[in-house]
């Protein structure tokens, strides 16, 4: 028999699924204190929360019969997964329950833009009937742009399809093929910023999507575009939001979400053309049943020995082989993270090469963190070791792996290759005793690169000067360089220029670089 602790309030729907399993008796407790639960914990093999109850470390040291620790939602921030995957519980989440929630309500707040129905409903309740005022705009044949098409996205783009809107979509795992079997237009993120009347965003908030939406994205919109975020507060600039409302350039925008909540008092509520909900995307009676029925599911199956569909943390893996290949997780991972900034077009196939002492490991877990890193750039923290073989499969990428002892000249050499439908573009790294993990091949170029920090990657011709004329724009931005690597592949031809500077190059000190005679690509990369 198994014990199951449910320490917040979740739907009835979740609760009978434990409690019609002739294996669990539940304890519904959603008053302890920490130290309460403290006490408490190491009488119960599951634990069930939602946001509200903090499970720390010193309370996950405690449970000493626990085997799982559910969340009834996506976010896992209250959960020490560093504790847990040390004591060997498994950690699963709820992160497909509101992904039709979130898309009904961005269709609501679209359809309430266009018709301005909460600015005419308080109208009315302040005894105007102003019919003139409130003349809308009609969905039908007008274009809705899609930023980011993943669960969420999609579910809004066969919706807008379903109000006779053509949609154009921007992902940077999509491909012409997948857009047309959908029966959207694929963009680049150029395209829908200039050709859509309707704008969404469905994105993580990463270091690549924070504002995103800014001033001059805004500029290259239709005037009169309108704008909606019910994804993350911070894909859009706010101020810069305001000032395009204002000047007229936007039409109309509504927000669920902004980049501190609760946002009573923001300037944007001021304005009579931005609608506003607080956080409402989720918030349906169904979604919280579904984050709780799945969740609950994935504990059962876990207590009963079958595989949880949804976990967030690394699985157990035998201590001993563990301390072998624990050393190339971070290695992998970073190999990961530098490739996909090389790669601009969606990745099909990921292979995975392991030389020398590497041929005789475990491969599965290096393999999960080096997808991981490839995934994270656009997919953010929401990838982990256990589940980016299954987002890797979601988006149409084969992974594959193979062994050989051949490591050319290196006592270990991880490689991690991507091909696209432009190319195969492909990084090695290994660990030096004493030293950690380096870079040591990036395509046919040898370098030495600690794969930490601010780095660029400059393709370049190798003629003279080439070096000195990087170093002095670098300095006129205050940018001071810590390290350099250069390789050549041939007196003449094509070189590759690898420095590590002490902050990241933003974007118009990036496009100055490229603006060198002699520079074929600049990338910047940071680990």
């Amino acid at each position: 028999m198994f014990h199951i602790l449910v320490a917040d309030p979740i739907s009835k729907e979740g609760l009978d699924v434990l409690q019609q399993n002739p294996n669990v008796t539940v304890t519904e407790d959603t008053n302890l204190s920490p130290d309460e639960l403290e006490s408490r914990i190491g009488q119960f093999d599951g634990l069930l929360v939602r946001s509200q109850t903090k499970v720390t470390r010193p309370i996950i040291e405690k449970a000493s019969k626990l085997k799982i620790i559910g969340r009834a939602g996506v976010g896992v921030d209250n959960i020490d997964l560093d504790a847990a995957t040390e004591q060997g519980i498994i950690v699963v989440n709820a992160p497909n329950g509101n992904t039709n929630s979130a898309a009904e309500h961005t269709m609501a707040m679209t359809m309430a833009l266009s018709r301005q129905i909460p600015q005419a409903h308080v109208s009315l309740q302040n005894g105007k009937w102003d019919r003139k005022k409130y003349v809308g705009v009609e969905l039908k044949g007008k274009t809705l742009g899609i930023i980011g098409l993943g669960r969420i996205g999609t579910e809004v783009a066969y919706r807008a399809k379903g109000q006779r809107m053509d949609v154009i979509a921007y992902d940077p795992f999509l491909t012409e093929e997948k857009a047309e079997q959908m029966g959207v237009t694929y963009g680049t993120l150029e395209e829908v910023l200039q050709e859509s009347d309707y704008i969404t965003v469905h994105t993580p908030l990463l270091k690549e999507t924070r504002h995103m939406i800014d001033a001059n994205a805004f500029s290259r919109m239709k005037d009169g575009v309108h704008i909606i975020n019910c994804a993350r507060g911070g894909i859009i600039e706010e101020e810069a939001l305001y000032d395009a409302i204002v000047s007229g350039k936007v039409a109309g925008a509504a927000i669920d979400v902004l980049e501190e909540e609760p946002f009573q008092d923001h300037k944007l509520l001021t304005l009579p053309e931005v609608i506003a909900t607080p956080h409402l995307g989720a918030s349906t009676v169904e979604a919280q049943e579904n984050v709780a029925i799945d969740v609950c599911h994935d504990i059962i199956s876990h207590l009963t020995g079958d595989t949880a569909k949804n976990p967030v943390n690394i699985p157990s893996v035998p201590s001993n082989i563990l301390s072998q290949i624990e050393p190339y997780f971070h290695l992998a991972e970073k190999l990961g993270m530098f490739l996909i900034h090389l790669t601009e077009d969606v990745p099909e196939e990921v292979n995975i090469y392991y030389s020398g002492e590497l041929s005789d490991v475990k491969m599965a877990p290096i393999t999960r963190n080096a997808v991981k890193g490839l995934l994270k750039r656009h997919l953010g923290t929401h990838v982990n070791d256990v589940n980016a073989l299954y987002f890797a499969d979601r988006k149409g990428i084969t992974i594959n792996e193979s062994r050989t002892s051949t490591a050319k000249g290196f006592t270990n050499l991880l490689s991690v290759e991507v091909k696209t439908k432009s190319g195969v573009r492909r990084v090695a790294g290994t660990l030096l005793n004493g030293l950690g993990p380096r870079i040591v091949r990036v395509d046919q170029y040898s370098v030495d690169v600690m794969p930490e920090g601010h780095l660029v990657v400059i393709h370049h011709q190798d003629l003279p000067g080439v070096i000195g004329k990087m170093g002095s724009l670098l300095s006129k931005y205050q940018i001071n360089i810590a390290t350099m690597q250069v390789d050549r592949s041939d007196i003449g031809g094509n070189a590759i220029m690898i420095l590590t500077i002490d902050k990241y190059l933003e974007k118009d000190e990036l496009a100055g670089l490229k603006q060198l005679e002699e520079i074929i690509d600049v990338t910047a990369v940071d680990l």
